[in-house]
């Protein structure tokens, strides 16, 4: 069972486990990522995601030599939030922690399920490039394990 509080008491209402599924797999929004640089400073990393909602593991593609990466080398730590900004309102946010992921073809598994959420397929010039930066190893796969949610849904008022 998932771990969900209401991020707002009194106004709204937090989302049920399966509405908190629905929005993460069927809504294409960002994942905003938090992490921690060598500073002790917060960054933010707005990212496309795919959630695997029978793990309960949002995965990220990124540069194996990107700023998150390396600061999840650091601190596995993570927040993140997804949220729609259109009325009525309604979010996941959360806290948890991430690993890197380096094995290929479980990597180019999981670019395969970005690009068709994100771009409708597999062959837009884009997907290729990402594909091929995967294949090479220039590319990685961040899984990010959430300990609980935080979710609020306007809608329910």
């Amino acid at each position: 069972m998932l771990k969900i509080l209401n991020a707002s008491p009194g106004f709204g209402a937090p989302l049920s486990e399966r509405d908190l599924k629905d929005f993460l797999t069927t809504k294409v929004m960002n994942l905003h990522l938090g992490t921690v640089d060598e500073k002790g400073h917060s960054n933010i990393h707005p990212v496309g995601y795919y959630y695997d909602h029978l793990e309960n593991k949002f995965y990220i593609l990124t540069a194996k030599e990107s700023k998150k990466t390396h600061n999840l080398s650091r601190n596995e730590t993570v927040y993140f939030c997804v949220d729609d900004p259109n009325p009525p309102y309604k979010g996941v946010r959360g806290k948890g922690t991430a690993r890197i992921l380096k094995e290929v073809n479980f990597n180019l598994g999981i670019w395969e399920k970005i690009m068709a959420r994100y771009l409708g397929n597999s062959e837009d010039p884009m997907a290729i490039a990402l594909k091929d930066e995967l294949k090479k190893g220039d590319s990685i796969v961040l899984e990010i394990s959430p300990k609980y949610f935080s979710t609020w849904d306007y809608s329910k008022q």
